[in-house]
């Protein structure tokens, strides 16, 4: 298997090239998968309603912010309400975080969190150019948020937590930083089987959002763990036709699949 920190640089570096890439419009050597990029804007839109965003959540972004990456629509599990404060986990060029301003409203904050400078910088980029007040990016890990505790109301995330090397942790720190009730609202690649140890150790395959993605029983484990409840992972297996492409006559599709992932921090905020 590979070492966690290899993963992590590896990943790192795989988006810092994403972001330099779809800056400089150019997608030279750059994987179509999940973590891929394209400089057209019509590209990017048609694989963004395939994962489930509307043509109004297209025009409703700064050009460059929809990046063609993912592999859902987490909104359409958040159920967001005026005043929340929400935290992206893996914010990119900070999609999600400008479709997620609107639905909270004035009075609400969104937090973008990424561990690649590069896609730090284009999201404040896009932030100022939409006029965004209420929008904000950090750098940092998902594995250590810059977020104080009990202080979130949602955590949404899209195809980025496969990519964590150390995924309890990811899921310690939501809980740590949600308030009691606040929620989990994520996209993200599971496995349905057992991937063969060379995928497993497949670096383009890491970074594709292929080779790190836990099982689902193993992940509603470690969720559970970390002092979630209520804890529902549904996976969608008509995105097995979208994964097919990430990595063409591999056969990834037969190990894993897009899902969506929701979970509640207790009220009490102990573990159920």
């Amino acid at each position: 298997m590979l070492e966690a920190d290899a993963v992590r640089q590896r990943v790192r570096q795989d988006y810092e090239k994403v972001a330099q890439a779809n800056s400089a419009g150019s997608s030279e050597g750059i994987a179509g998968s999940c973590c891929g990029v394209s400089d057209d804007d019509k590209i990017n839109a048609l694989i963004s309603t395939r994962l489930g965003y509307s043509e109004g959540d297209l025009g409703a972004v700064p050009q460059g912010a929809d990046m063609g990456l993912g592999c859902g629509n987490p909104r359409a599990i958040a159920s967001l309400k005026e005043g929340e404060v929400v935290v992206d986990l893996g914010s990119g060029g900070g999609f999600d975080c400008f479709l997620a301003a609107p639905e909270v409203g004035a009075t609400g904050q969104i937090i973008g969190v990424d561990m690649t400078p590069e896609m730090i910088s284009k999201a404040r980029g896009n932030a100022a150019k939409g006029g965004f007040e209420t929008v904000e990016f950090r750098l940092g890990e998902i594995e250590h948020l810059p977020v104080a505790d009990n202080s979130v109301d949602i955590i949404i995330s899209n195809c980025v937590i496969n990519l964590s090397p150390d995924k309890a942790s990811v899921f310690q720190e939501a809980f740590r930083v949600l308030k009691p009730s606040g929620r989990l609202a994520i996209s993200d690649v599971v496995a349905t089987a057992e991937l063969p140890e060379e995928m497993r150790n497949d670096k383009e395959l890491f970074s594709g959002c292929m080779a790190g993605a836990m099982h689902i029983d193993e992940l509603a484990e470690v969720i559970r763990a970390a002092g979630f409840g209520e804890v529902r992972i549904e996976s969608k297996d008509e995105s097995r036709d979208f994964i097919r492409d990430w990595a063409p006559g591999r056969n990834v599709q037969d190990y894993v699949v897009s899902a969506t992932i929701e979970a509640i921090k207790p009220s009490y905020g102990a573990q159920p």
